[in-house]
């Protein structure tokens, strides 16, 4: 009897805790704006985002044709999804990374090249 007795007295504890714990950290996310990113196409994404950005070329077309403006771009680096497999992230010092979103309810591919102290938006390629 003075084990149930003592896993009872533990388990009230435990829940307290927890929900202290999830008020808590909650709390500190909304006021911080903090995140927590554990899969990789969130870091790399969270990543690209504290960087400053740079267009190409070629974006710079798009912006002054207006079929495409900057907070596509801020779409494609918060909810976009990052392709692995055709990006290059082993190459140094810029790794590149293919991010696949939505442009104007079309499919498309944003091409971006992240180095250590900036990310340059270099080409989009939008789908039919």
């Amino acid at each position: 009897m003075a084990f149930i007795k003592r896993l009872g007295w533990y388990l009230v504890g435990l829940s307290i805790g927890i929900v202290f714990l999830t008020f808590f950290l909650k709390k500190k996310s909304e006021d911080t704006g903090t995140e927590f990113c554990y899969f990789p196409n969130c870091r790399v994404l969270k990543d690209l985002r504290s960087k400053p950005l740079s267009y190409s070329d070629e974006i710079k077309v798009l912006f002054t044709n207006k079929s495409l403006d900057s907070t596509a771009v801020a779409h494609f680096l918060t909810d976009g999804e990052i392709d692995f497999g055709s990006s290059d992230t082993k190459s140094t010092p810029c790794k590149t990374y293919k991010i696949e979103g939505l442009v104007k309810e079309k499919e498309a591919v944003l091409t971006v090249v992240n180095c250590t102290n900036k990310v340059l938006v270099d080409k989009i390629k939008i789908e039919k």
